[in-house]
């Protein structure tokens, strides 16, 4: 499995499709089809219906990607109350990379953010911190050095085919030059042709994009145009 993707990049931007664009009912040619035009990894949106007002995918679902697809990089996001209880079950399953929101940590006693670090270092994923677009980047400036990816959300978390939210790449740019050049600054939500390239110039690398990618006849096509924006 390809662990330093993140902080080796065979160049940039990435691009992550989120799976969740996806028809389900042909997971694996959807997920081959897209790996054969050209993404990088696959991004797995998980909710629990309680951080977020929508339910998703479990373990199963990297298990049965990780069987299927056993050198492609799973880069799981977790948009869920309590992040501590995922952690062993995706890592156990195959996840690369474990994703939480700060906002679901923060000031707790236990299971706060440098807990959740460590605990995802020690099930050997790669660890990134998420934030919402009210929140603001100095939320998380603490932990820029203790992970490896930042995911600035461009929309509300939850449901997938919403607006780009352009007011979040200020925090971009306040985020990209405090960063570590092995550490990857991903943007989701609303990312497609028209607003990508907004992404970019702020400073994102990583683009986490579903509808832009799947909804398209040629997928090739519609990486490419991402990537070389």
């Amino acid at each position: 499995m390809p662990l330093n993707l993140l902080n080796n990049p065979p160049h940039l931007p990435l691009i992550f499709p989120s799976i969740l664009g996806a028809d389900f009912t042909r997971i694996a040619d959807e997920v081959t089809d897209v790996l054969a035009a050209g993404a990088d990894a696959l991004h797995v949106d998980v909710m629990d219906g309680h951080f977020v007002p929508n339910l998703t995918m479990g373990p199963d679902m990297v298990r049965c990607l990780r069987k299927a697809f056993p050198d492609t990089y799973l880069d799981v996001h977790l948009m869920v109350t309590h992040p501590e209880s995922f952690i062993t079950p995706f890592a156990d399953a195959g996840a690369n990379c474990l994703t939480f929101h700060i906002e679901a940590t923060a000031n707790r006693d236990q299971h706060n953010e440098h807990d959740l670090t460590a605990q995802i270092r020690a099930a050997d994923c790669q660890v990134g911190i998420s934030i919402n677009p009210p929140t603001p980047a100095d939320a998380i400036a603490h932990l820029l050095n203790d992970v490896d990816v930042i995911l600035v959300m461009s929309v509300h978390p939850g449901f997938a085919g919403q607006s780009f939210m352009p007011e979040v790449l200020d925090k971009v740019r306040w985020l990209k030059p405090q960063l570590n050049p092995t550490t990857r600054l991903q943007i989701d939500g609303g990312l497609d042709t028209q607003t990508t390239p907004r992404a970019l110039q702020a400073g994102a690398d990583t683009i986490v994009a579903a509808s832009a990618i799947f909804k398209p006849n040629n997928r090739k096509a519609a990486i490419h145009s991402l990537r070389s924006l």
